[in-house]
């Protein structure tokens, strides 16, 4: 995170662009008109504005950007995918775009999600935008020939935090909600995280970075507050027998972060009796998406496509 490359930067403006040139029409709560000669729009999580929203600039507006399956070949399966970049910027290429094509070749529709945050939208915010992003989607599955039973979330560094929190923090449908999204539960049915952040939040004894480092370049949160979400925005500590099934990616001799948080989130995966697989390389840098032409790190994404056909994501139709 602190030594983020400059990819990440000029990544941030990818899905803001996507928007700009998506050619889509909205009208009302959740109701999205697709141009039919593309396969990628833009939606806003909440067309009338969301909750506790500052501005209106793309950084404001918290967006799932859609990438489509070629037409007959989804296989009912879909993934909410969240960029990292330390909660202050969104890699939105790197760990966005290439990640949603990699999914729509295999028949999956991809949602790369563009969510809120920086010292302007501090926790929760950024979590509410995941939750409401499952949320919409599960809402709107039959729009896009999706399973609402096969729904996935995968989210790289600090987009695997916010994956692996909204994943034990999901909320229950409601029923009588006034807003038809939240009629719909927010709990994904899998799990991906890339060389995710887990520790973002726990007090800094690594000499590593962490959500509330004393640091400018990171954020400005009191030590109250830190405090307190660290108790409250810990994966770890929420993991239940009803977690998600979830696959983890990591390498060892990460420099950004702590591989034995992915390992700790792991033991207490397994402890619960939630399938879980995880993956630790031996070597690589932070940031290296679904590979990046290492030899060897390009290899996880074969394990990944092994792992969603053995959990059923991958198949037709059920």
């Amino acid at each position: 995170m602190g030594n983020m490359k400059s990819l990440r930067l000029a990544a941030a403006v990818v899905c803001a662009g996507l928007m700009a040139s998506a050619g889509i029409a909205q009208s009302g709560a959740g109701a999205v008109t697709i141009d039919p000669g593309l396969n990628i729009h833009t939606v806003e999580l909440w067309p009338g504005g969301a909750p506790g929203q500052q501005g209106s600039e793309p950084s404001d507006v918290p967006a799932l950007s859609v990438f489509a399956p070629r037409k007959g070949k989804a296989n009912g399966t879909a993934v909410v995918i969240a960029p990292g970049g330390a909660y202050r910027e969104l890699a939105s290429d790197l760990e966005g775009r290439e990640v949603a094509d990699w999914f729509s070749a295999r028949g999956v529709t991809a949602f790369v999600l563009r969510y809120r945050m920086g010292d302007k939208y501090q926790y929760p915010v950024p979590l509410e935008d995941a939750q409401r992003a499952v949320r919409w989607v599960r809402a709107n599955a039959a729009k896009y020939g999706v399973d609402p039973q096969r729904i996935g979330l995968m989210g790289f560094s600090a987009g695997g935090h916010l994956a692996a929190m909204e994943s034990v923090s999901a909320g229950a449908a409601d029923a009588n909600a006034a807003d038809v999204i939240d009629r719909v539960s927010g709990r994904p049915d899998f799990v991906v995280l890339g060389y995710p952040w887990l520790n973002a939040m726990t007090p800094n004894t690594t000499g590593l970075i962490t959500y509330c480092a004393n640091n400018p370049t990171v954020h400005e949160v009191s030590a109250a507050k830190c405090k307190e979400f660290a108790t409250k925005y810990d994966p770890v500590r929420f993991v239940t027998t009803a977690t998600p099934p979830t696959f983890i990616y990591i390498t060892s001799d990460d420099k950004t972060v702590d591989v034995q948080a992915s390992i700790d989130y792991y033991e207490a995966l397994r402890a619960a009796k939630v399938p879980v697989e995880f993956h630790s390389f031996a070597h690589g840098a932070h940031g290296s998406g679904m590979g990046s032409g290492d030899p060897a790190l390009d290899l996880w994404p074969t394990l990944l496509d092994a792992w969603l056909r053995g959990q059923g994501f991958l198949g037709a139709k059920r």
